[in-house]
């Protein structure tokens, strides 16, 4: 009996892995629906909640160990970390992350719900609560949500303006557990399939309202990608080189809104040479418009400092601090405790401060821009902060931590979504890639081949108007799950009265 739980297991394992096909690069969107039907196959046959656990957390490690291996990258290639002790570290970090898929499918097997269509929504709910979880415990970590496995061309994507990436987690795994029912020989139940299409049709549909309007002229834009190596970044002796790069890059820039990655100059603000900053300035003004250049900031306070845009040129000077940061990579959570991180990762002002969640929108050749940094994209409920009164979104991102990995793909995934969700432009300025120009619908319109240096030169477009997830949030599809899991409970407990 052990050894067909365990082939049970690792038969878990394997969907989860296979389901990483459904992101970037890969983008196989339909790949999730199928592993995750299977997934609750499994599950619904479970004898016990541990069982029904056992196979969530599987498919979550399964999932997050192939799916997050741009993260080895990071530690061992970049932050000098030991081989094994990096693979511990990434194995620790999948195991807590796939609590939340084992949470899940435990409490569904929990229920034990007998309604074959409420048990469908319920399944959906636990899993897109669970991912909203691991979102946002301990400042959150929502790579690999699974609504992003459907962007760009799944029919789902039409639900984005209104309920979010995690609202199409909750369509996508409701669809998975429609498609699992409608299959299912004891069940024979096509109305199963023909509500699960009339999901997908009416995703299709949505598609075609227009909820935000061209706002102003079109703008020109200039997204550099200096492609400075990461362990060449820091070094003193290499600090004048990159900064010639950018130099020449940005003098050759004709448009009005010209973006540099972020930190692109590895220096303090109050240490960069004035005339350097001036040159640069006075070329944005002789283009009617702004440049944007990510510096370290110094602080007021002694051991302050700021991952920081700041803007030269026509409009006065304004800056944006990174306010989400990542924890051991940008700050020491508890440094009384984890203190000694710092010295075991070679990482370089790696306990940055942290800039106000209420920053508003910088006004910059023509466009009110909604500036957010790195890994900050990965926060739909932060970005719309900024929101509606930006009309263009910028994102600034050094994923040269990542190396050749498929992280910096996923990353411009994730940055789709955002597109979606706000309906206004993405604008992705990066040290090695992903740079590219994704359009209101979530389309990657130009981008620029990674691992090179170079200048993505294009127009866009500013926009205006709100969609209702840029008014609620995430509340709404908080909400719907949190009704159904009472509905879910209340007929558990009739039946047992």
């Amino acid at each position: 009996m052990a050894k067909f739980y365990l082939i049970k297991w690792i038969g878990a394992a394997l969907l989860g892995a296979i389901t990483v096909l459904g992101f970037a690069p890969f983008y196989f969107f339909p790949v999730p629906i199928i592993t995750l039907a299977l997934l609750l196959k499994l599950v619904r046959d479970s004898q016990t909640t541990r069982q029904a656990s056992m196979l969530g957390f599987s498919f979550g490690m399964g999932l997050f160990s192939c799916g997050v291996t741009w993260l080895y990258v990071s530690l061992h290639d970049f932050g000098a970390m030991p081989m094994p002790v990096a693979v511990v570290a990434l194995m620790i970090l999948c195991a807590y992350m796939s609590l939340f898929p084992a949470a899940a499918m435990g409490i569904l097997a929990r229920l034990g719900i007998s309604s074959h269509l409420l048990w469908s929504v319920i399944a959906a709910s636990l899993w897109m609560l669970c991912e909203w979880l691991r979102g946002t415990l301990f400042t959150g970590f929502p790579w690999l949500t699974v609504g992003y496995s459907q962007v760009p061309s799944s029919p789902l994507i039409g639900f984005a303006p209104f309920i979010g990436v995690y609202g199409i987690s909750f369509l996508a795994v409701c669809n998975a557990a429609l498609f699992f029912l409608w299959f299912d020989s004891k069940l024979k139940a096509w109305r199963y399939g023909v509500l699960s299409l009339s999901i997908l049709l009416l995703g299709s549909m949505l598609q075609m309202i227009e909820w935000t309007q061209p706002q102003g002229e079109p703008v020109t834009v200039s997204l550099l990608q200096g492609n400075i190596a990461q362990d060449m970044k820091w070094r003193e002796d290499h600090i004048e080189n990159t900064m010639l790069i950018y130099r020449d890059l940005i003098l050759n820039s004709p448009s009005q809104l010209i973006v540099t990655p972020e930190i692109s100059i590895p220096l303090f603000n109050n240490v960069v040479p004035p005339d350097y900053l001036a040159e640069l300035a006075e070329h944005a003004r002789r283009n009617n418009g702004d440049v944007l250049i990510g510096l370290a900031e110094r602080g007021i306070n002694e051991g302050e400092y700021y991952n920081t845009m700041f803007s030269f040129g026509s409009g006065t000077e304004q800056s944006y601090r990174k306010y989400h940061l990542v924890p051991f990579g940008e700050y020491i959570p508890l440094k009384s405790v984890f203190g000694w991180v710092i010295n075991v990762l070679k990482i370089p002002l790696s306990d940055f401060s942290r800039g106000s969640l209420e920053q508003k929108p910088m006004h910059l050749a023509g466009q009110r821009v909604a500036v957010n940094i790195c890994y900050e994209d990965v926060f739909g409920e932060e970005i719309i902060k900024q929101l509606p009164e930006a009309t263009l979104l910028v994102n600034v991102s050094n994923d040269a931590w990542f190396g050749r990995s498929i992280g910096p793909q996923q990353h411009l995934q994730i940055s789709q979504m955002r597109a979606l969700e706000t309906g206004r432009y993405m604008l992705r300025a990066t040290n090695t890639g992903v740079t590219a120009v994704i359009n209101e619908r979530g389309q990657v319109l130009q981008s620029l081949d990674i691992f090179t240096t170079a200048a993505l030169h294009t127009t866009v477009q500013g926009f205006a108007g709100i969609t209702p997830y840029v008014r609620w949030g995430n509340y709404p599809i908080l909400l719907l799950a949190g009704v159904m899991l009472l509905l879910g409970l209340s007929t558990v407990l009739r039946a047992k009265s």
